[in-house]
């Protein structure tokens, strides 16, 4: 009998949410069963996410000066969670962090230099996850559905709810994905009105009300009558929606628990053709929003099952660490059905210290 092989991987996720740079230490065998071994989330002081968030108004010579000094930074942070770790990664699988992202006009931009990071730290690097899929007329995103499929097979659907929500789930055979609408992006642009990173547990949205003619305008806007493969980036959030909200003065509270609603509402929609017994897992900040998640149940008959909290904030990053690994084995790690590409490939850039 063959004995199993394993491989450790170090999945790097940093999300559009700039809340941190979430890092999973991952064993994966030659089938692909995996064991988490190790999860820290490395919070981001106030002066990074001021950075990543004005990224995208910089120079190109500024930004790529920015791309190397946030590269050495996870470099720094990888560092330090390896520290009197007894295992060391075969391999990293970084998402970077999203500058750009513009299918429509060919492009994405996961801002991370895997050169520096295989040369600082001596690990093999495979990056860059989403452009050749864009080159191949797809969306570039979700990635993670097939870590859905490959891990958490057992759940009728997945969700995660990050800066932008998304859903991933089985039909006919073949996986379905794609980002449903706004989520900690809006809501944590509300809450800084008020001084905070974000809404904890959803309290001041809670105490709000409901604004109907806002409600009603959200529930329209034009990329919920898109059929998928279909995805979102900044550029929708600050063009679209932003403009949108400022129309309206109402108290924070107000616009944090109409927003919130509009978040439960649209997941809930994404969900609505799938089985009423079936059971949803849901991962991702928002998930750590009690109140948008006492929603969420209000608008599904599905079961919405939240794991437990190192689950939750290590989803994204584990699923890296597999995307790693798949393109490592030469393996297809991107779904075309999913993201509207012509084929399925194996996409990333690997880099060898």
């Amino acid at each position: 009998m063959k004995k199993e092989h394993y491989q450790t991987g170090l999945g790097i996720m940093s999300g559009t949410s700039t809340d941190g740079i979430d890092l999973a230490l991952c064993q994966f065998s030659d089938t692909y069963e995996f064991k988490l071994l190790r999860f820290k989330s490395a919070d981001y002081d106030r002066s990074w996410q001021k950075k990543l968030q004005n990224a995208h108004l910089l120079s190109g010579l500024d930004l790529l000066l920015l791309q190397n000094e946030f590269t050495l930074y996870t470099a720094n942070a990888v560092k330090n969670f390896l520290k009197n770790n007894s295992i060391q990664p075969d391999f990293i699988g970084a998402h970077g962090h999203t500058i750009f992202h513009q299918p429509e006009n060919g492009l994405t931009f996961q801002m991370f230099n895997g050169a520096l990071m295989a040369a600082e730290t001596g690990i093999t690097t495979v990056c860059d996850f989403r452009s050749t899929d864009v080159a191949y007329g797809g969306q570039g995103a979700p990635l993670v559905p097939i870590g859905d499929q490959m891990l958490y097979g057992e759940y009728a659907a997945c969700v995660n709810i990050g800066g932008i929500a998304n859903v991933s789930f089985d039909e006919k055979g073949s996986r379905v994905a794609y980002d449903i609408g706004p989520a900690n992006l809006i809501l944590n642009y509300l809450a800084a009105k008020e001084g905070k990173a974000y809404d904890e547990n959803g309290l001041m949205a809670s105490s709000g009300h409901m604004i109907p003619q806002l409600a009603e305008e959200l529930n329209q806007l034009t990329y919920y009558k898109k059929s998928h493969p279909k995805s979102l980036g900044r550029e929708w959030i600050e063009g679209i929606l932003i403009p949108l909200i400022s129309k309206y003065d109402f108290s924070t509270s107000d616009l944090l628990h109409t927003l919130t609603n509009h978040i439960a509402i649209q997941i809930g929609k994404s969900l609505s053709d799938l089985s009423d017994t079936g059971v949803v897992l849901v991962t991702g900040g928002g998930a750590h929003n009690g109140f948008l998640i006492e929603r969420l149940q209000s608008y599904t008959k599905m079961k919405v099952v939240v794991p437990e909290k190192e689950l939750i904030d290590a989803k994204e990053a584990i699923v890296f660490a597999l995307l790693g690994k798949l393109r490592l084995d030469e393996k297809v790690n991107t779904l075309f059905c999913v993201t509207g590409g012509r084929k399925d490939h194996s996409g990333g850039a690997v880099y060898l210290p």
